[in-house]
């Protein structure tokens, strides 16, 4: 075995070779920053161009970009609360918060040094475990895997907020979301109103950027001035090494948590992330600080989701099954070089396992160490008014939006799920249990179907999945104990101006907002009820997963709305305008084509927002302008072109 290795390693440090791979690494770090375009975008420009070298250098470039992305969409999610994938929605929360108080090189410290451990983790696991990897994952069978899929959507809708109810009630709010389109056991299309748009169900990358991106920047635009409110002390960098230095072992229990999540099967890092942020709540005395900005959540959930990127690669490699979609890419580019991934695969290529596992540390020190490098720069980014970054940040997120089909619905859903994730934010109610309910939704149809199929309703009964499943049923029998004690109590016991309370917290819930969103989405599942029983029996399965606790819990929640409801809508409408504004802009470009609508767009928020000089803001909107049309030009797409005035 240390043959192998050691000649992967002469191979890799091949002058050709090396340069493919960090070249790999930085076109990675860069879509890794743009929201929406992440390791897909990344590993999907590269493609062409790996075919014009050997099998190890253009497979180097792809390990290269999907290496770092996770290390490098840290920026985006602490600087402007936009996660660059489901993965890093914990980081966007704790990250954020942070940035918010003028500790953005503290949070962009831990982060790139976490992802970092997480990567030599993974490596290290996968340079012992390739013999034995295959083993353990078919002891795992389908109800295990469902069980896997549960816990994870639980831990996201149980860890964010205070209120359970709201938390559980996103989540299944994401998998109605994630059952739009075909079904997987039948012959079914789902609520798709008979449009073609929605015959392929909703984008993630659409659903994410709608759900975090297009709310937060909304907010931050309304707040006027900068990201952060505090002076950002970029000297003092040197904070990020410490917290990191206190939270090493639990980075490296997270790590660990992201090599096994990665084995499974398109589960990966969205429920092994949120497992891990769960075990860093749970081993953390002081509680109150989660949601505010507390460095162990970032430490947990970047050490976790950078340990799935090469855990993911153990069933593409082992059994053809790709952990994700940039794996399902590098699966793509093996076959065309000849290779067949398999159990024997570790026999028959062992020099290749062994490339894969050195690209993939050494890219995750190299990144780590060019983010960490220019932390300091980037965090100044943060007393920048918003609105001169809002301009191309909103047209960043159009064109990744637009990669999905290419059709002016791209555009209209983003804005659409914008006003819905603006309102979830408002309203209280957690927007990472939507996104993780949407992207585990998949998976956990296709494993529960195949469960009944199988063993009928027997196999609740199994071990495994009462070991699982206890993971659930024990906090939540606890809280309940602790709830009815603490009503118990409630009368001897004196009130407090200040109730310690358990979970993350959440901004100051608009009781008017709650309400409208708990009406809207209890219209959304009596809905859903109503066409489910259209469904052939197989595709109903799924939605009634979604539809049986989601209705009651958000009728419960429109009658407890109404008795709590006091007129505090007024404080939102300059925020509402903001979304009225970003609709306009769609409706445009889907009437007259883009290039004129971007263009008045960026003058609005450059003029009117950011109150920019006129020669500055034109000289700078040119850039920005160009700089879209350039990226429509990359990403060899055409730009929209208008419906009643046919301009692009």
């Amino acid at each position: 075995m240390i043959e192998h290795a050691l000649s992967a390693l002469d191979a890799l440090f091949d002058p050709i070779r090396l340069a493919a791979l960090f070249a790999g690494m930085l076109v990675g770090m860069v879509f890794g920053m743009l929201p929406g375009l992440g390791g897909v975008a990344a590993v999907s420009i590269l493609l062409p161009f790996v075919f014009y070298l050997d099998d190890y250098s253009g497979l180097a470039m792809l390990l290269g970009a999907i290496s770092v992305v996770y290390t490098s969409d840290t920026i985006t999610s602490v600087l402007l609360g936009a996660p660059g994938s489901p993965a890093s929605a914990p980081t966007a929360i704790e990250g954020h918060a942070l940035a918010k108080k003028g500790e953005a090189s503290r949070a962009l410290g831990v982060g790139f040094l976490a992802s970092m451990v997480g990567g030599l983790v993974g490596a290290a696991v996968l340079f012992f475990a390739i013999p034995i990897a295959g083993p353990i994952v078919l002891l795992l069978s389908t109800p295990e895997l469902f069980m896997f899929a549960l816990v994870g959507l639980f831990f996201a809708a149980s860890m964010i907020g205070k209120d359970l109810a709201k938390g559980l009630a996103a989540a299944c709010l994401g998998v109605l979301l994630g059952v739009v389109g075909p079904a997987q056991a039948a012959a079914d299309f789902r609520y798709t109103f008979g449009q073609v748009y929605l015959l392929d169900g909703f984008s993630l990358t659409i659903v994410a950027l709608g759900l975090f991106g297009v709310a937060e920047v909304i907010s931050m635009l309304a707040a006027g001035g900068g990201i952060s409110h505090e002076r950002m002390k970029v000297t003092k960098w040197g904070d990020g090494f410490r917290d990191f230095w206190r939270s090493r072992w639990l980075v490296l229990r997270a790590s660990i948590i992201g090599v096994f999540g990665g084995f499974v099967p398109a589960v990966g890092a969205s429920a092994s992330t949120w497992v891990a942020y769960g075990h860093a709540m749970r081993s953390t005395k002081d509680k109150s600080k989660f949601g505010k900005g507390e460095i162990r959540g970032i430490a947990a959930s970047e050490g976790a989701n950078n340990a799935t990127v090469i855990s993911d690669l153990v069933p593409t490699l082992l059994f053809s099954v790709p952990g994700g979609p940039a794996a399902a890419i590098f699966l793509g580019a093996l076959f065309s070089f000849g290779y067949y991934p398999g159990p024997r695969m570790i026999t028959q290529n062992p020099d290749l396992m062994f490339l894969i596992v050195w690209s993939v540390a050494l890219t995750s020190v190299v990144g780590a160490a060019v983010c960490f490098a220019i932390t300091p720069y980037l965090a100044r980014l943060t007393r920048i008014p918003f609105a001169i970054i809002a301009a191309p940040l909103i047209l960043i997120m159009v064109i990744g939006a637009y990669q999905s089909t290419s059709t002016m619905g791209d555009i209209f859903m983003l804005f659409l799920l914008g006003g819905l994730g603006w309102m979830m934010k408002h309203g209280g109610w957690p927007r990472a249990p939507a996104l993780v309910g949407f992207v585990l939704s998949g998976p956990m149809e296709q494993y529960f179907w195949l469960t009944n199929q199988i063993h009928g309703w027997s196999w609740l009964t199994r071990p495994g999945v009462l070991v699982i499943g206890s993971i659930i049923v024990i906090p939540l029998l606890l809280s309940a104990y602790r709830w009815v004690r603490a009503r118990g109590t409630a009368s001897s016991a004196a009130p407090s101006d200040e109730p310690e309370e358990e979970g993350v917290a959440m901004p100051e819930a608009s009781k008017g907002v709650a309400l409208v969103l708990a009406g809207i989405a209890s219209v959304m599942f009596l809905y859903a009820l109503y066409e489910m029983f259209s469904f052939n029996p197989a595709s109903r399965l799924m939605p009634a997963l979604a539809i049986v606790p989601g209705l009651p819990l958000v009728l419960w929640l429109v009658v407890r709305g109404v008795r709590e409801y006091t007129n505090d809508f007024a404080r939102d409408a300059s925020e509402l305008w903001i979304l009225v504004a970003l609709v306009i802009y769609a409706v445009a470009v889907w009437a007259i084509g883009l290039s004129i609508p971007t263009i008045l767009l960026i003058a609005w928020m450059l003029l009117a927002k950011a109150r920019m000089r006129l020669w500055t803001s034109a000289i700078y909107g040119i850039i920005v302008f160009a700089f879209i049309r350039l990226l429509f030009d990359l990403l060899r797409g055409d730009a929209p072109v208008g419906a009643l005035i046919p301009l692009s």
